[in-house]
């Protein structure tokens, strides 16, 4: 598909003024209270899940009503109320025990990865009228090549590949002479595109012309937008680095960047900063319409990823801590075992990266709410516990209220029950129409959704 400029121009205005001005972008019908995007965060290697004599180290609980929250989930305490913390669910018997075997199941619901994910059904149903129809980011995802370290299948068996470098992720998807070659991912390689040119400027004639036919609302609506759009644009294409304080108001002020340097997309302290880029992006890509399914996918299985060489104290340690190393925790207490200590830390910063993602949508307006009002958020893991890789109560976390069909700030229990249940559910969420999904849904999770 062709994106051309005035389809750039038609996804800025739904997402920026809503109605009347949705209409002028093609979408398909849907149903009422309905998700009108899902967005898959992963990460890598599981929680530590076991137990002591301090109770569960991962699982939030129930205290007069209201959710309490374990020390790890604690980074989402201002967003208890936008999420469901789910438990109980299983991934089966097959391939337990082993990381590329969750990774295989996690969002295909079938051994092996044998289906295709719930993401590209998405992809190819409901969302398939938009100009990208899947968008798979990676940050520091594809430094092993192995095909059962990736989450998303476009056909049932063989994975697709992230786009680990964001900045050339956003030239292919907002450059308007780019031709996807295939669906579901983004295209091997772009037609040359100018890496330094700004997107907006090419259609900003257009949007002048257009701005003045709008009323005073819907113009401050997608001036907005376009101010975001730069903001996102600018660091992804000059510097990776977050701002070091809250950005006020958005300016499109050009601001004096370094260029990026794409010789660190595997380089520990810069991982940070990558995911936020990839975060932006794609919440900056559904606020313009252009897909309304995404997954980032941080690290992958088994992850390599030194974590206490982030720029930050929430994952700093006496020495250097793999992911998957810390991942092996044992039983004992953090106090008195670092690898315990380091995993902890760990686990807090990726929630903290949810967090940041749910709070990037809930500062969007949309409709009668905001972005998150409207989304789906799912956050995974393909182990339950890191150090035994059970595949039994899965840390299952969603996000958003999928267009209020979500009651959320709630724990929702599915004892015993295989979680390509949840999958399909998801998918009806979402507006699409499906029977089944995976290896052994058996009708869903009732209760879950409205």
């Amino acid at each position: 598909m062709h994106i051309t400029r005035r389809t750039l121009l038609k996804g800025l205005l739904s997402s920026a003024a809503a109605f009347p001005l949705a209409q002028l972008y093609p979408t398909r019908a849907r149903a009422a209270g309905t998700a009108k995007r899902l967005i898959v965060f992963y990460f890598p290697d599981g929680v530590p899940a076991k137990t002591d004599n301090r109770g569960g180290l991962w699982d939030p609980r129930i205290d007069n009503g209201k959710v309490v929250l374990s020390y790890l989930l604690a980074p989402l305490a201002d967003r208890a109320k936008d999420c469901v913390f789910l438990r109980g669910l299983n991934m089966g018997s097959t391939d337990e025990g082993s990381h590329p075997g969750g990774a295989q199941k996690l969002l295909t619901g079938a051994d092996k990865g044998n289906h295709i994910s719930v993401d590209q059904l998405l992809a190819n149903g409901v969302g398939s009228g938009r100009p990208y129809r899947h968008l798979y980011l990676g940050v520091a995802s594809n430094d092993a090549r192995s095909s059962d370290m990736r989450i998303s299948y476009p056909v049932a068996g063989t994975s697709a590949t992230p786009e680990d470098n964001p900045r050339l992720a956003f030239s292919r998807v907002f450059n308007t002479s780019f031709t996807p070659q295939a669906p579901g991912s983004i295209p091997a390689t772009p037609s040359a595109p100018n890496l330094n040119a700004s997107v907006i400027d090419t259609a900003l004639a257009d949007l002048n012309d257009l701005q003045k036919k709008l009323g005073k609302t819907d113009q401050t609506k997608l001036a907005l937008h376009l101010d975001a759009l730069r903001q996102v644009e600018k660091r992804i294409k000059g510097s990776f680095d977050p701002p070091s304080s809250p950005v006020p108001e958005p300016t499109c002020d050009e601001p004096a960047a370094p260029s990026t340097d794409d010789a660190r997309l595997y380089d520990a302290a810069y991982f940070p900063s990558l995911m936020t880029a990839s975060i932006d992006l794609t919440v900056q890509a559904m606020a313009c319409g252009l897909t309304q399914v995404g997954v980032i996918q941080g690290s992958r299985h088994t992850s390599e990823l030194i974590m206490s060489r982030f720029p930050a104290a929430e994952t700093s340690s006496a020495q250097d801590m793999r992911s998957h190393e810390a991942s092996h925790y044992g039983a004992q207490d953090p106090s008195v075992n670092p690898r315990l200590s380091s995993y902890i830390k760990q686990r807090r910063w990726w929630v903290s990266q949810f967090k940041y993602l749910l709070d990037q949508l809930d500062a969007r307006p949309e409709g009668d709410g905001t972005m998150l009002d409207h989304s789906l958020v799912l956050m995974c893991t393909e182990v339950a516990d890191g150090d035994s890789h059970t595949h039994y109560n899965m840390p299952f976390v969603l996000g958003g209220r999928a267009g209020g069909s979500l009651s959320t700030g709630r724990i929702a229990d599915f004892e015993g029950r295989h979680h390509s249940n949840l999958l399909l559910s998801i998918a009806r969420a979402c507006g699409q129409s499906v029977d089944k999904f995976g290896d052994r849904s058996d009708g869903g999770l009732s209760g879950l959704f409205k």
